[in-house]
């Protein structure tokens, strides 16, 4: 995998089963047209922020739940081509009208940092976005390649940190505005993959107690403060190659 599409979305949660079926129905098309991967995360726990938060980003009602998701690409020209093939598939209108508010979906293309870990068919996910000074971008992998080392050690079997290559203003809602990004500062789209929400529960508190991971908030390469982040129960989970299997980033 060397490309991603990221999603943030909020879906009437009487719509969950409709959204399945949605999304679910659209991966024949996407496998078409070379996308490795597509997962579909509703949201479990979702937290509000005193500055920013998921449902903030999309501007969630109280009837509604907070997806994140993405898809994988084997490369930015795939993923161009992808885009243009599926706007013009007439088994795109032959979807159907989406079951929730499109307007309010963020949306953007990244590029992975890293990408460590075995993988396989996702349990739970933690999902993060966020604003990087772009000046701080070496700084930040080497944080974050140590952070995945200890994530990994713990029981999770994925990390995925990518960074802002095609993330375009919205009228609405978008990435940027979801992290209040300055202009000097990229957005980074990241996840942490788990075989299981068991498996997560029972090993955060030992990886909280970690010693890498305690950081100096003065030394952080970020402002935390304006992180968002919270957890997610993949619903729709489809490989093109059936085992969910991927190429890494060094």
């Amino acid at each position: 995998m060397t490309y991603v599409d990221g999603f943030i979305l909020a879906v009437p949660t009487a719509n969950k089963e409709a959204y399945r079926k949605y999304a679910s129905a659209g991966w024949p098309l996407f496998v078409d047209f070379d996308v490795l991967r597509l997962v579909e995360g509703w949201g479990d726990e979702v937290p509000d922020g005193k500055v920013t938060d998921f449902k903030g980003a999309v501007q969630a009602k109280p009837d509604e739940t907070v997806l994140f998701s993405w898809l994988e690409f084997p490369s930015k020209e795939v993923r161009v081509a992808c885009h243009q093939k599926v706007i013009a598939d007439p088994r795109f209108e032959e979807m159907g009208e989406t079951p929730f508010d499109g307007t309010r979906m963020v949306f953007g293309g990244f590029v992975p940092l890293l990408d460590k870990g075995p993988g396989g068919k996702i349990g739970h996910v933690d999902g993060f976005v966020l604003a990087v000074p772009k000046a701080n971008k070496e700084a930040y992998r080497d944080m974050a390649t140590m952070a995945a080392d200890v994530f990994l050690d713990h029981g999770a079997t994925r990390v995925v940190e990518a960074w802002e290559d095609d993330v375009p203003d919205g009228k609405v809602t978008d990435f940027r505005r979801a992290v209040k990004a300055t202009k000097d500062e990229a957005v980074v789209f990241s996840w942490v993959e788990w075989p299981s929400r068991e498996a997560r529960e029972t090993n955060w508190p030992k990886l909280m107690d970690d010693e890498r991971m305690k950081y100096d908030p003065e030394k952080m390469p970020f402002d935390g403060k304006r992180m968002i982040y919270g957890t997610f129960t993949p619903i729709v989970d489809e490989a093109a190659d059936g085992k969910t299997a991927r190429r890494g980033v060094a």
